[in-house]
């Protein structure tokens, strides 16, 4: 995992915890997991023309 080893991981979870703290820790990657999975189904998605819902709200708005 990008050249990454076991003793790189525990330092970088030691140095997670002395920041964020045990308690905040899994709301921050609980977040984070949410986060991808959202934009993950954002890439899934149709894109969304915006000139055609300018212009339906534009009609909208005229009648």
């Amino acid at each position: 995992m990008f050249g990454i080893g076991t003793t790189e991981l525990l330092i970088l979870a030691a140095i997670l915890m002395l920041l964020f703290g045990a308690t905040r820790l899994p709301s921050l990657m609980r977040n984070m997991g949410r986060s991808v999975n959202e934009f993950k189904q954002g890439l899934r998605d149709e894109p969304v023309d915006l000139k055609s819902l300018e212009d339906k709200e534009e009609a909208n708005q005229a009648n």
